[in-house]
């Protein structure tokens, strides 16, 4: 298990890296966590550019995993070859419970999350946020590729 950190740390931490590079802030996570700290990816611009960074720093310690919802579209997992084969890296998929979703589908449709607020939630509840729950288990760190003005 990593390090923990309190809440005064993290702001300490914070601060300090206002002031650093990507790169640098990227080393140091690598350094602290290890393989124990991983990106969820989504395989956008922001994303891409963090993979590309955490290989040239460490390319043994960069962990990249995905939300496989059922969902993606054949441009993405284009993507994940392609980033796969350039930088010589796995990437880990993450699936929902198949019960879960046929239950979901047989109970309210293939394309309920266009139905209702209610419905969308479920299905980011199942294809996205248990997944993701079983990713970060695994894990003492997690990144994403948001920008701060996001």
């Amino acid at each position: 298990m990593g390090p923990k950190f309190t809440p005064n740390q993290v702001q300490k931490l914070a601060d300090e890296f206002e002031a650093r590079s990507a790169q640098e802030v990227l080393k140091w996570a690598l350094d602290t966590f290890g393989t124990r700290i991983g990106l969820a990816s989504s395989f956008g611009a922001e994303d891409v550019a963090i993979i590309d960074m955490m290989t040239k720093i460490d390319k043994k310690k960069t962990k990249i995993f995905t939300l496989e919802t059922g969902r993606l579209n054949q441009e993405t997992y284009d993507v994940i070859d392609a980033i796969r084969a350039r930088y010589g890296i796995q990437i880990e998929a993450y699936f929902p419970d198949q019960k879960q979703v046929e239950e979901m589908i047989r109970s309210r449709g293939m394309n309920l999350m266009y139905e209702s607020v209610e419905n969308r939630k479920m299905c980011c509840e199942i294809r996205k946020v248990r997944p993701l729950y079983r990713a970060l288990a695994t894990l003492d760190g997690w990144m994403t590729g948001l920008r701060r003005d996001q």
